[in-house]
């Protein structure tokens, strides 16, 4: 008499790939929800600017990593004012500065320079740099000296030197200009050297997304985001805000 065969034990390989299966398409599914929130964050980031009610007055920073610059559509995004890369150190010149600052004034954005300043080199020679390139305008924003640093330059003089130095530089191009300077030290040189305690000027404070705090004196203008875009523009622009005349933290 034949014998029922027996039962073959139920595999587990099923359920196993089952639970791979469904491992997978939950990972999938938390890495696209993933990029769908980092696109969210860079798309609201390349649009944020703060508030007109708080900062009436806004503007751009623009450079030649900007390409050629439709300064129409600059104005028309809300840019009030801008300051555009003129000189770096000794040599330096942005090729795109005469320019960009031809096109602001024509379309009736008040512009102004910015200075990258080099620890590297001396402050007279900076400044015949600036002096060279910059002209002196009556109509012209302050000039702006842009500190920080440079993996170019190594050198990491004594705040005393720095301070001297920079004071140099200051006398000079403001001679030049007929106007004070701003100074626009970044957190981690202001941290450094505490140049707005050395050096008695307007500052320009960086910090993305939130005011800065970092300065010894309150901030009269905050580049508040440096990942805008701008129809006009390439790449990225920084955006900034000036603080309302008589306000005070």
């Amino acid at each position: 008499m034949a014998t029922r065969a027996a039962k073959r034990p139920v595999k587990a390989d099923g359920n196993w790939r089952g639970a791979i299966a469904h491992f997978l398409r939950r990972t999938a599914g938390l890495i696209l929800l993933a990029v769908l929130l980092a696109g969210l964050a860079l798309w609201w980031a390349a649009r944020w600017t703060p508030s007109r009610d708080l900062y009436p007055l806004q503007g751009v920073t623009i450079s030649a990593d900007n390409g050629e610059v439709h300064w129409g559509s600059i104005k028309a995004a809300g840019a009030d004012f801008a300051y555009v890369a003129a000189t770096d150190g000794t040599s330096g010149v942005d090729p795109m500065f005469a320019r960009n600052l031809s096109g602001a004034r024509e379309v009736g954005i008040q512009a102004g320079a910015i200075h990258r300043y080099s620890l590297c080199q001396l402050a007279t020679d900076q400044a015949a740099n600036f002096i060279r390139h910059v002209p002196r305008r009556a109509d012209a924003l302050p000039a702006v000296v842009w500190l920080d640093y440079d993996d170019r330059c190594p050198d990491r003089p004594t705040r005393a030197l720095l301070l001297s130095e920079l004071a140099t530089f200051l006398a000079q191009i403001e001679a030049h200009t007929g106007k004070r300077s701003l100074i626009a030290p970044g957190p981690s040189f202001e941290s450094d050297y505490k140049v707005t305690q050395g050096i008695a000027r307007t500052t320009w404070l960086r910090r993305d997304f939130f005011e800065p705090d970092y300065g010894a004196h309150p901030w009269a203008m905050w580049q508040a985001n440096h990942y805008i875009r701008l129809t006009g523009a390439d790449g990225t622009v920084g955006w900034n805000v000036l603080r309302p005349e008589g306000e005070t933290p």
